[in-house]
């Protein structure tokens, strides 16, 4: 009796193993997240305050690592801004006349400049603050919006200081104690709360487009000039109405938060209800639309 033995098949060995798709199913039924995907957002919310003391840890030790080479240390956070604040009071002083400078000059100047000094920083380093720490990126799991609040955090810590000193500057210049100054907790909340946005806006646009950490520089100098900084409010034009400068500093966030400081600061810079209107509105609506712009992209941190 004869056997008949199968000739061999020449073509591809049939291929049993399940498709990506029915591997994708298995794993959602069984509660199993894709590795590296972008979770809702509450639960990213959730996932971000258990990691708030890692965030206000890497802020810490980033500010305590800040100039420690230099044999001043950490006293050049204040003295770059103030040293800043003098150049800048000093040449323009010269140039431009008494008329078109705030009441007490100094103090305003020194407001000015060291506020502003708080929002450019938060936005040069949270625009790094991805690209910047790719090798923690890929070595730990955390929400990466970590990285900007850490960057915020670091300013925060920074500005602190700072405070101190303009505090100091308004005193020597004339200014009374008051009650007023407690107006700067809010306001500062406010500020931090719109760099914030700022910095995690710019975080994940640096992500898409590498060369915007070389136009940041230039911006922040547009944005400086723009700010009112030493310089007042101009008034109406010459048909009666409110000037194109005087309508470009009362929209500038920048500015309004600066006005929101001297107003609290120095007597006679009140700040009107209006200017604490847009505070609230561009602090709240600045963080929200940051924070979920930032989320949105969170499975491609780490990967670009």
């Amino acid at each position: 009796m004869s056997v008949v033995v199968p000739a061999p098949s020449h073509g591809h060995p049939r291929d049993d193993r399940p498709s990506h798709d029915d591997l994708a199913a298995l794993a959602a039924e069984h509660g199993l997240p894709k590795l590296g995907s972008r979770p809702a957002l509450t639960d990213y919310v959730r996932q971000l305050w258990g990691r708030r003391f890692f965030c206000f840890g890497l802020a810490r030790a980033r500010f305590r690592s800040q100039n420690e080479q230099d044999r001043l240390g950490i006293a050049w956070i204040v003295l770059r801004p103030l040293i800043n604040a003098a150049v800048y009071g000093f040449i323009f002083g010269l140039l431009l006349p008494k008329s078109s400078r705030q009441d007490n000059f100094v103090a305003s100047l020194v407001v000015g400049v060291f506020i502003f000094q708080f929002f450019a920083a938060c936005l040069t380093d949270g625009a790094k603050s991805i690209t910047g720490n790719s090798g923690l990126i890929k070595s730990l799991h955390f929400p990466r919006a970590v990285l900007p609040f850490a960057t915020v955090i670091e300013q925060v810590l920074a500005l602190v200081p700072m405070l101190v000193v303009m505090l100091v500057v308004a005193l020597a210049t004339g200014e009374p104690v008051r009650l007023k100054w407690l107006e700067l907790v809010p306001a500062l909340a406010l500020m931090t709360l719109f760099c914030t946005g700022i910095a995690m806006i710019a975080a994940r646009l640096t992500i898409h487009i590498r060369d915007i950490t070389q136009l940041i520089p230039f911006l922040t100098r547009l944005v400086f000039y723009l700010s009112g900084i030493f310089y007042k409010s101009p008034g109406a034009d010459a048909k009666g109405g409110q000037s194109v400068l005087a309508t470009v500093l009362e929209f500038n966030p920048v500015h309004v938060y600066i006005s929101l400081v001297r107003g609290a600061v120095i007597v006679g810079e009140a700040a009107p209800a209006h200017t604490w209107r847009l505070g609230i509105g561009f602090g709240v609506v600045f963080f929200l639309v940051g924070f979920v712009y930032f989320w949105r992209a969170e499975e491609r941190y780490g990967r670009e």
